[in-house]
C-alpha cells in the first residue's frame, strides 16, 4: 500500500468511529447556532426558549433583575453623574460619541414604576427621583420661551451636564412628545413620593403643550414633532438618502403620553384642565381619523433624520386604545388592526426555523429590535386576554424569549446587530417583560410573590421578609391579623384593583386592619389556582392599604 488506505481500511474505520460514539453515548452534532450573547437553546420541537431556563417565569425574572443591576450599577461618567445620563450607547471601556436618547429618561422612568410595584426594591424608587431631579434641573426651556418650561431630549455639550437641543437639528430644538412622555411619568413620580415638585413640572408641561396643540391634517400632527423652544420654528426634516432638506417636522403619531397626561390631571383636577379637556378632544379625534385609518404613524426617534414609520408610535396606540375601550366603540377591531401593521410592514423571518417571527424597529432601520419584539409580545398577549383570541400567543411568547438573548449575564443587553443602547435595551425593555406577566400569570415566576398590575399607582410595597429581592424587615408586627403578612402594600387611590402572583393561596387580605371577603361581588378576593401557587385579585374601595397574609410557619 502506498499513502492511501484501502476501501476496506476506510469502512473499518468509520464502522469503528461509529461504534465508538455510540458506546460513548454521543451522537454526532453541530456547533448551535448563537443569538445575542449566548447560544439558541430550543424545546422538543426545535422552537426557541429563553438561555437562562426552560422555566419561562425564572428567565423573564432573571434577565429583567440583570438588567435592572446594570443600569443601578453602571459607572459614573467624567461629569460625576451616571454614565446613562450622557450617553445613549454603553461602551465597553470607553465611551459613545453621542449624548443622551431622546426618550431615554423616560423610559427608565416608566420601567422602574412597574418594577417597584414587582420586587418592592427601594433603590428603584431612589434611581427614579435621581432621574427626575436632575434632568429637571437641566433640560427646561426658559419660562419666557414661545415653548416654555419643557424638556431639551439631548446634550449638545456632552458633559456640560445640561440638556439643550436636538440630536440631529442642534441646539434650541426640542420634541414636543417626549415632553408629555416626561409629563406622564412625573404625575406617577409624584403618587408615589408626594413630593409636589413633580406634579408642579408636569402641570407646566401639560399646559405649554395644550396652548399650542391646534387642529391637524393628514401632514400635520397636532403638535410638530421637532420645534424650536426658544423661537417657535418648526425642525427642518433631512432627506435619509440625499441629506437635503426635505420639508419640516410636522407629524408624529407619539402622543399617548400627552393624551394621558391631560386626562390624569383632569381627573385630578389640576392645572388648567379646560384647556386640557380642548386639547385632548383635538388629539383623540385626529389620531382616529389619520393614524388609526391610514397607518401613517411617522417617526420616534431622534437619531433618524428622514421620515420613517415606526413600530413603537403603532402598538403604543394600540395599548391606549386596549387600555380605554370606552373612548373606541369598535376598540378590539382598532386594536388588532394597529397591532396587524407591524407585521405587515415589520416582521422579520430570519429566527423563522426557531418558531418565531421578530419585529423590525422602523421602515428606515429594518433592524431586529429586542425592545420591539418585547412590546409586540406584550400587546398581543394583553389583547389574548382581553379578547379570547389565541392566534398570536404562542409566536408572543417566543417573541419574549427570542430577546432574553440579548442580555449578558452581566446585564448589558445588546440590540442584536449593533450596541449596548441605553434606550431600547433597558427603560424600552423591562416595561414589556412586566407587562407581558400581568396579562399572562403564567409566565411570572413561581416562587415568589409579586404584584404585576394595579389600575391604581402601587406607592410602596413590602414582601416576605425572604423574598429574595425584596428589603427584609424582621419582626414585622401581625398582631390583628390572621396569619403572617406576606404582602403589603398602598396605593395611590382607596378604590382599586390588584393582580398579584402569589405562591399559596393567601389567608386572609385586609384594607387596613379590616378583613375583606373571599368574593367577587363588591369589596373582596378571587383566588385562581394554577400547577403551583395561583394568581389572587383584589378589589378594594374603602382604603388603601393592604396587607395579605398566610398561615404561621410552625
Amino acid at each position: 500500500m502506498t499513502g492511501k488506505k484501502s476501501a476496506a481500511a476506510v469502512g473499518l474505520t468509520a464502522v469503528a468511529a461509529i461504534i465508538l460514539l455510540v458506546g460513548c453515548g454521543h451522537t454526532a452534532r453541530t456547533t448551535p447556532a448563537k443569538l445575542g450573547y449566548h447560544e439558541i437553546k430550543t424545546d422538543a420541537e426545535g422552537k426557541i426558549i429563553p438561555w437562562y431556563s426552560a422555566s419561562r417565569g425564572q428567565s423573564y425574572d432573571h434577565v429583567i433583575m440583570l438588567v435592572w443591576h446594570f443600569w443601578d450599577k453602571i459607572r459614573r461618567d467624567y461629569n460625576g453623574t451616571p454614565y446613562f445620563m450622557n450617553h445613549q450607547v454603553w461602551r465597553e471601556g470607553s465611551d459613545d460619541s453621542r449624548g443622551l436618547g431622546g426618550d431615554q429618561l423616560q423610559m427608565a422612568l416608566s420601567s422602574w414604576s412597574l418594577l417597584y410595584m414587582y420586587c418592592g426594591d427601594g433603590q428603584i424608587v431612589e434611581n427614579m427621583k435621581f432621574i427626575a431631579d436632575y434632568y429637571l434641573t437641566h433640560s427646561l426651556s426658559a419660562p419666557a420661551a414661545q415653548w416654555p418650561n419643557i424638556p431639551y431630549p439631548y446634550n449638545t455639550y456632552m458633559y456640560s451636564g445640561l440638556y439643550d437641543g436636538d440630536m440631529i437639528i442642534g441646539k434650541g430644538y426640542t420634541q414636543p412628545d417626549k415632553a408629555g412622555s416626561l409629563g406622564i411619568e412625573l404625575i406617577t413620580l409624584y403618587k408615589i413620593t408626594g413630593s409636589e415638585n413633580y406634579l408642579n413640572d408636569a402641570v407646566r408641561i401639560a399646559d405649554t403643550l395644550a396652548m399650542h396643540t391646534k387642529p391637524g391634517d393628514a401632514n400635520n400632527s397636532p403638535l410638530p414633532f421637532k420645534v424650536n423652544a426658544e423661537t417657535g420654528e418648526v425642525g427642518v426634516l433631512i432627506n435619509y438618502y440625499t441629506r437635503k432638506i426635505d420639508g419640516r417636522c410636522t407629524y408624529t403619531t407619539n402622543w399617548t403620553g400627552t393624551m394621558r397626561l391631560w386626562t390624569e390631571l383632569i381627573k385630578m383636577n389640576k392645572g388648567n384642565v379646560d384647556s386640557y379637556k380642548k386639547a385632548f378632544d383635538i388629539f383623540l379625534g385626529w389620531m382616529n381619523e389619520y393614524p388609526l385609518k391610514n397607518n401613517k404613524w411617522g417617526p420616534f426617534f431622534e437619531d433618524v433624520p428622514g421620515w420613517s414609520d415606526t413600530q413603537i408610535n403603532a402598538v403604543t396606540y394600540a395599548m391606549y386604545i386596549m387600555q380605554n375601550p370606552d373612548l373606541f366603540p369598535n376598540w378590539k377591531q382598532d386594536a388588532r388592526k394597529v397591532l396587524d401593521w407591524p407585521w405587515e410592514r415589520l416582521a422579520n423571518q430570519d429566527w423563522e426555523k426557531y418558531g418565531v417571527v421578530v419585529m423590525n424597529e422602523q421602515t428606515e432601520y429594518l433592524q431586529p429590535g429586542n425592545s420591539h419584539s418585547a412590546r409586540q409580545a406584550s400587546m398581543e398577549l394583553l389583547y389574548t386576554k382581553l379578547t379570547g383570541d389565541n392566534t398570536r400567543k404562542e409566536n408572543a411568547i417566543r417573541l419574549l424569549d427570542w430577546a432574553t438573548y440579548m442580555v449578558d449575564t452581566d446585564g448589558k443587553n445588546n440590540y442584536i446587530n449593533a450596541g449596548v443602547w441605553m434606550t431600547d435595551g433597558y427603560g424600552d425593555y423591562v416595561r414589556h417583560y412586566l407587562r407581558a406577566m400581568a396579562a399572562c400569570p403564567e409566565l411570572t415566576p413561581n416562587d415568589a410573590d409579586h404584584i404585576l398590575s394595579s389600575t391604581s399607582v402601587v406607592t410602596s410595597v413590602r414582601y416576605r421578609g425572604g423574598d429574595r429581592r425584596g428589603p427584609s424587615r424582621p419582626g414585622r408586627e401581625s398582631a390583628g391579623f390572621v396569619g403572617r403578612p406576606v404582602v403589603t402594600y398602598k396605593t395611590c387611590d382607596a378604590d382599586s384593583t390588584e393582580v398579584l402572583r402569589m405562591t399559596a393561596k393567601p389567608t386572609a387580605v385586609y384594607v387596613g386592619k379590616k378583613q375583606i371577603a373571599e368574593s367577587s361581588e363588591g369589596e373582596g378576593w378571587t383566588w385562581q389556582p394554577m400547577q403551583k401557587g395561583g394568581v389572587l385579585t383584589i378589589k378594594h374601595t374603602t382604603g388603601n392599604e393592604i396587607t395579605v397574609t398566610e398561615a404561621d410557619r410552625k
